[in-house]
């Protein structure tokens, strides 16, 4: 059993993360205030985890305003990771050869919790395109590459319905029809179902066991989502799954 002064310095560094987790979300400068309410805390308790995260370059400070922002720290992590990250290293080259075989984004992601992390981006070229940005938190429940991560997980789908931070009207008997679906076709189909206009398919990357490792996607504006489009998608995603899956 973890001492006193262990459990206390356990619930610091949680704190400290979950402060830094308020800025995974589109604002990218919080005030001492917001943070606090975020995470439930006092304000004097945050300002002295905020000292103790500025002073090792994980936020940084506006002068003026005094409002946080994540530090040079945070990048420089970040950037180990894309530099260690075998994944993304090996999925690149086709995520982009499937790029400019389809003209769409195509996205790589994986499970966080009951997230899910878009983890590399290859963006079209084309003028009206899907921007992707690497890094950001995704709900699970909705989007293509979501129900792909949902429907191949270890864990029992009803595992997280039950989760409180998931929506209480959805409707569970439909919800679990739609993840047997994407069992049974091997890919998954969003339309506008997390943002309007916006449209995408996604297939599953495995291991050499057996077991999900990320969800691959091809995303894009709804109006180039056809029927016919969708088809083709799909089975160049699954291809290019199967291929990444003999990989890794």
């Amino acid at each position: 059993m973890a001492a006193e002064g262990e459990k206390g310095t356990v619930r610091a560094v949680e704190r400290a993360l979950d402060i830094l987790l308020c800025f995974s979300g589109s604002e990218t400068e919080l005030g001492l205030s917001d943070i606090a309410k975020r995470i439930g805390l006092h304000k004097s308790t945050v300002h002295r985890l905020l000292a103790s995260l500025e002073s090792k370059g994980f936020v940084r400070r506006h002068p003026t305003t005094e409002k946080y922002r994540l530090g040079w720290s945070v990048l420089e992590l970040v950037s180990n990771i894309n530099r260690s990250d075998d994944l993304s290293s090996i999925v690149r080259p086709e995520m982009t050869r499937l790029r400019d075989q389809l003209g769409e984004t195509t996205s790589l992601y994986v499970r966080s919790g009951i997230e899910r992390i878009r983890i590399q981006a290859v963006e079209s070229t084309q003028p009206v395109r899907r921007v992707a940005d690497i890094g950001k938190r995704l709900p699970l429940y909705v989007g293509a590459s979501g129900k792909v991560l949902l429907a191949y997980a270890e864990e029992p789908i009803e595992l997280f319905l039950n989760d409180p931070s998931w929506p209480q009207d959805l409707n569970r008997e439909e919800f679990i029809k739609s993840i047997q679906t994407v069992r049974d076709k091997g890919y998954a189909v969003s339309i506008e179902e997390r943002e309007l206009g916006a449209a995408a398919v996604a297939a599953p990357i495995f291991s050499r066991t057996g077991q999900i490792v990320a969800a691959l996607s091809v995303s894009g504006p709804v109006d180039r989502f056809t029927a016919a489009s969708v088809e083709e998608f799909a089975l160049a995603v699954r291809k290019s799954t199967e291929f990444i899956s003999k990989m890794v």
